[in-house]
């Protein structure tokens, strides 16, 4: 196996430590693992996409990191939930659609009413507006999902028709044009 000699200086000496440290002792596959990552990603932005880290799951839930460019965003409201839409062209060509919803939302005082409206003038929430009853708020945990997608195309039905169109045009663009001025 070839060798490498890496000249430290002093003042690194302590992050080569803990990096020996972090990857059980393995300091060659430490710096192997942080070069390639740090050549896709250096790659990536030299071709305009960016480093996106979106959040997946019920609640806090987890995070997802990829390189990619946001194509758009589309936000609407469905009932006492927001969902926004936001699609990614990923460094490898595929599309990722990631759907945020917010917490689905409930008031007690307004419980049995048809639309919002009603329940604001509603018997139960009258009592609560002049201190004779309690109002209890609560909600389901919001969620987020993260699909991934060979082309554009199979973005249809999975987003609203009017986003679909709207960014239609801008999926064949580059993410980046260079301009000979």
């Amino acid at each position: 196996m070839p060798n490498k000699t890496i000249y430290v200086s002093e003042d690194d000496l302590k992050l080569f430590q803990r990096a020996q440290e972090l990857s059980g002792g393995n300091l060659s596959q430490a710096i192997s693992t942080a070069l390639r990552r740090y050549i896709e990603m250096e790659e990536g932005r030299q071709e305009g996409y960016d480093e996106i880290i979106v959040q997946v799951g019920q609640g806090v839930g987890r995070k997802q990191r990829f390189s990619g460019v946001l194509l758009g965003e589309w936000g609407r409201t469905t009932g006492s939930r927001v969902e926004m839409f936001r699609v990614y062209r990923s460094r490898t060509g595929k599309y990722v659609l990631h759907i945020d919803r917010s917490p689905d939302w409930t008031d007690s005082a307004s419980e049995g009413s048809e639309n919002w409206l009603e329940g604001l003038f509603s018997r139960g929430a009258w009592k609560t507006y002049l201190g004779l009853a309690d109002s209890n708020w609560g909600f389901v945990q919001g969620e987020a999902t993260l699909e991934v997608v060979a082309s554009f195309e199979d973005l249809r039905g999975k987003v609203p028709d009017e986003f679909y169109d709207l960014i239609a045009d801008v999926a064949t663009r580059p993410a980046v044009e260079d301009l000979d001025i």
